[in-house]
């Protein structure tokens, strides 16, 4: 069997994805030859249109790292337990309700709810569960063995780690790249960043985030940070390379609200 083209698309659409800013991003990364580092995973959208050889991912989300240990290694038997998944109302809101035990089932229920839910998202409230309304859109599939297949082989020599960011980074040594992209919150109607956001990623998590990345920059790593585009937030990133990249908002229901917002994109890398 010939091997599937793979997909440069993300699995699944998480919130502050960057699949629009994908290819900004991979503009400042340029050729490499080491590993690839994401730790704040979501969505995949820069690793998936990167597509580098060998990388370590992680991501503090259990559900999320096992989902795609899952499609990762097994594929062909998440993609039956999907076809066996209505596309209705009273389907989704029960599979929403619901809690499977086994590691493939909550995979294919985060794909599930991924693919059907209002505005194609996946979004937890702060005690963990999925919160999103059915989308109504039953002209969608759920992803098939054809595609999952390709997630997989794109996923083949990647490692996945379920933990925080200093974990997930663990080993990284010159030549690696890592790419952060951290929960930050920004009030859109004057891009005001949050600053003390505990239950989401706190100040003290901002800075030692910051603290890592230059220590990561100084070991001949380099080192691309997104974040608000604040002063509190540049102070932490003063020997960095700051690029402002202008997006609209995606969180607003109706688009007339979705605003031109910024962010920045901090790069750091040794010199010499």
């Amino acid at each position: 069997m010939n091997s599937p083209t793979l997909t440069k698309e993300p699995l699944l659409k998480w919130t502050g994805g960057k699949r629009a800013l994908a290819p900004r991003i991979i503009e400042q990364i340029g050729e490499f030859d080491g590993r690839y580092f994401e730790p704040f995973l979501g969505g995949g959208a820069l690793f998936f249109r990167l597509a580098p050889e060998h990388a370590i991912l992680g991501d503090l989300n259990a559900d999320l790292v096992n989902c795609y240990r899952q499609v990762k290694n097994r594929p062909e038997e998440l993609a039956r337990r999907l076809a066996q998944m209505e596309n209705s109302e009273a389907a989704y809101y029960r599979i929403r309700e619901s809690s499977p035990r086994s590691d493939l089932s909550k995979a294919a229920r985060m794909i599930y709810l991924a693919t059907l839910a209002f505005n194609g998202i996946y979004r937890q409230n702060l005690k963990g569960k999925h919160n999103v309304p059915y989308g109504y859109k039953t002209h969608l599939d759920l992803p098939d063995r054809g595609l999952l297949l390709q997630y997989s082989q794109a996923m083949g020599k990647c490692r996945l780690r379920k933990g925080d960011f200093a974990r997930t980074t663990r080993g990284a040594r010159g030549g690696d790249v890592i790419y952060f992209d951290p929960p930050y919150t920004v009030a859109h109607n004057n891009n005001g960043f949050v600053k003390y956001n505990d239950k989401i990623f706190s100040w003290a998590d901002q800075k030692r985030l910051a603290k890592l990345a230059g220590t990561l920059r100084n070991r001949g790593c380099k080192v691309l940070v997104s974040n608000a585009d604040h002063p509190s937030i540049r102070a932490l990133y003063p020997s960095f390379r700051e690029i402002i990249i202008e997006r609209n908002s995606v969180i607003a229901a109706s688009p007339e609200y979705r605003k031109p917002i910024t962010e920045s994109l901090f790069v750091g890398c040794r010199v010499g």
